[in-house]
């Protein structure tokens, strides 16, 4: 029961601390090399694409399919570009994405942190007076903020292209007939709400990872079980959060 009631203080107390330690790079303040930023970055966003390209245009082809399928019947095919724009920009791109980087760049944070933290790399950063957090979490954090709302636009344009490859093969539709509709059909709403989305599953999946990764057991198990619940964790995360940010979106008529 004690160690049931200190996992969500300790995973409280790790999340304000890298809120403290945001609020101080804003300040122009931080601790950690420019070098393992830029590292992190390279990791999030340039060497994510071929994995986000394949998922996604794979989601908008099945968007497209299904809802072709469907329309079809009441020849209303064009209304596939409607269909596949707005489910895109306001859902999948953002959740696709975010679950891709869970399995992937999640999980790879937790791996390495977790590996660290086995050798005792992050005692000996204590010992030199440079907290984990400040020095290992931030720029991982940082990073992966600043990718995931590029990776959602990438994203949205690679789905759009999906759902446009089945609505021409099977609808015959032009590409300039189907990009039309889709820009009548989108708003800055829908962009809005996918870009909000993009930003907080971005910092969901770096946190996550980082914490399992951190507070590992120093064993090979613990290697493995922190990457496993980086990534459990992430996905019930975003899928959770995306539910809160429907019901929000609702209220507010959006």
């Amino acid at each position: 029961m004690r160690l049931a009631t200190l996992l969500p203080l300790r995973a409280v107390a790790f999340l304000g601390h890298v809120m403290l330690s945001a609020a101080s790079l804003l300040r122009g303040r931080w601790r950690f090399r420019t070098r393992d930023l830029t590292r992190a970055a390279a990791d999030s966003s340039a060497r994510a694409l071929p994995i986000v390209t394949v998922v996604n245009l794979l989601v908008g082809s099945i968007l497209a399919f299904v809802g072709a399928v469907q329309l079809m019947k009441f020849g209303a095919g064009i209304f596939v570009a409607d269909l596949v724009g707005i489910a895109v920009a306001r859902e999948m791109a953002a959740v696709i994405t975010a679950v891709v980087m869970a399995g992937r760049t999640g999980a790879a944070f937790a791996a390495e942190l977790a590996t660290m933290q086995t050798n005792e790399e992050v005692d000996a950063l204590e010992v030199l007076g440079l907290h984990a957090v400040d020095y290992l979490v931030l720029p991982r954090v940082v990073a992966l903020l600043m990718a995931m709302p590029l990776l959602y636009v990438y994203a949205c344009l690679t789905g759009l292209v999906g759902g446009l490859l089945v609505g021409a093969g099977m609808l015959d539709l032009a590409p300039a007939a189907y990009f039309e509709r889709t820009f009548e059909a989108l708003s800055w709403e829908h962009l809005g709400l996918g870009f909000a989305k993009s930003f907080v599953f971005g910092g969901l999946v770096a946190v996550t990872g980082c914490y399992f990764g951190l507070y590992a057991q120093r064993n090979a198990a613990g290697v493995g079980n922190a990457t496993t619940q980086a990534v459990v964790f992430s996905i019930v995360g975003v899928i959770a959060l995306d539910a809160v940010f429907a019901v929000c979106a609702n209220a507010l008529g959006i």
